[in-house]
């Protein structure tokens, strides 16, 4: 049987009505069908799928936003693609958000709050249906502009403190303490004999300075805080720069014994820098890095670190986040994955 004129627009586009018509299926299922909703019957989804591919068709994502005043597309503004620790949130988020018909628009921020609040405007014009974004910390324009579009959203790897009642009440969030997981490995190294921890710190972004805050609450609660211990360098966390940081660090006079960087990259460019200038690690001094990347546990010797449940978070998140875009209110607004403390051989 020849299949059925195509009833284009005036613009020569196929329609969703077309793939309907040949397919034999109402449009509400054609829609179901690309969206790959699971709901819909396999052999259904083969006839729709049979029957777009013949006409040629192609949806329109701007004409189905403006018809329903929202797209099948969640906004994921993250702050880099190179690091590990987001790249495994995304894919979780990704493989949670695809099954459901929902796709993704990646926003990088490079931790600039004025990048995330264009990213935000620009990812709002699509008419999303969703938003995920990390960190609980934006500038007042971006609380506006999330606030004002009453698209759900969901916070990822933060957990609103105590002292921030300025959060709304509305705020939905999936993460772990970064101060206590901070605190968690100050204590680990004081529990090791280590009494000079110095924190090295880069990029110096919220995240980070949470764990500041726990490595000087684990310190100030030992009553031996020491402010020159801190080293801090705005520039991006990098392997290079943790042997920079590392140099300089142990050349401080009273000598340190140990060393608490906020990223792994940073640590493992630390125990590079020992190996060359032949310093003792754990015994001249102890090295622990955050986020237990790959490679951390094949350094020589292993690094003590803390692991993070990145992927979890984005898994997660982006469940809440379809719970959300259906109307239903989770039964905790903010969910606590913690965090645990791996101890190897560097401390």
């Amino acid at each position: 049987m020849p299949a059925p004129a195509k009833n284009k627009r005036s613009t020569g586009r196929v329609t969703l009505q077309d793939v309907a018509q040949a397919a034999g299926v109402s449009p509400i299922t054609v829609s179901r069908a690309l969206r790959g909703e699971r709901a819909v019957d396999p052999q259904l989804v083969e006839r729709v799928m049979q029957a777009s591919n013949r006409l040629g068709y192609v949806p329109d994502p701007a004409a189905r936003a403006l018809a329903s005043q929202r797209s099948n597309h969640v906004a994921i503004l993250i702050p880099l693609l190179s690091n590990t620790l987001f790249v495994d949130l995304l894919d979780a988020a990704q493989k949670t958000l695809r099954p459901a018909g929902f796709q993704t628009l990646i926003g990088v921020t490079h931790y600039d709050e004025g990048q995330e609040e264009q990213l935000l405007r620009e990812q709002l014009m699509h008419r999303p249906a969703g938003l995920l974004i990390t960190g609980l910390n934006h500038n007042a324009a971006t609380q506006a502009l999330i606030s004002r579009s009453q698209v759900p959203c969901v916070h990822l790897m933060d957990l609103p403190a105590a002292s921030e009642p300025s959060l709304p009440p509305s705020t939905y969030c999936v993460g772990f303490s970064q101060k206590e997981a901070g605190a968690s490995l100050t204590r680990h190294l004081l529990s090791s004999g280590r009494r000079r921890i110095a924190f090295a710190g880069a990029q110096l972004d919220p995240r980070v300075m949470q764990r500041l805050y726990g490595w000087r609450s684990a310190l100030q609660a030992a009553q031996l805080y020491d402010p020159t211990l801190e080293w801090l360098n705005p520039a991006s966390s990098s392997l290079a720069l943790g042997g920079t940081l590392f140099e300089q660090i142990i050349g401080q006079r009273p000598a340190v014994d140990a060393i608490f960087f906020c990223n792994d990259d940073l640590a493992q460019g630390a125990l590079l820098a020992a190996l060359r200038l032949g310093i003792s690690v754990p015994q001249q001094v102890a090295i622990a890095g955050f986020n237990d990347l790959p490679g951390s546990d094949q350094m020589l010797p292993a690094l003590t670190t803390v692991r993070t449940p990145r992927a979890q978070i984005g898994e997660a998140g982006a469940t809440m986040l379809l719970g959300l875009m259906r109307g239903q209110t989770p039964d905790q607004p903010c969910i606590d994955l913690g965090f645990e403390v791996i101890t190897r051989r560097s401390s």
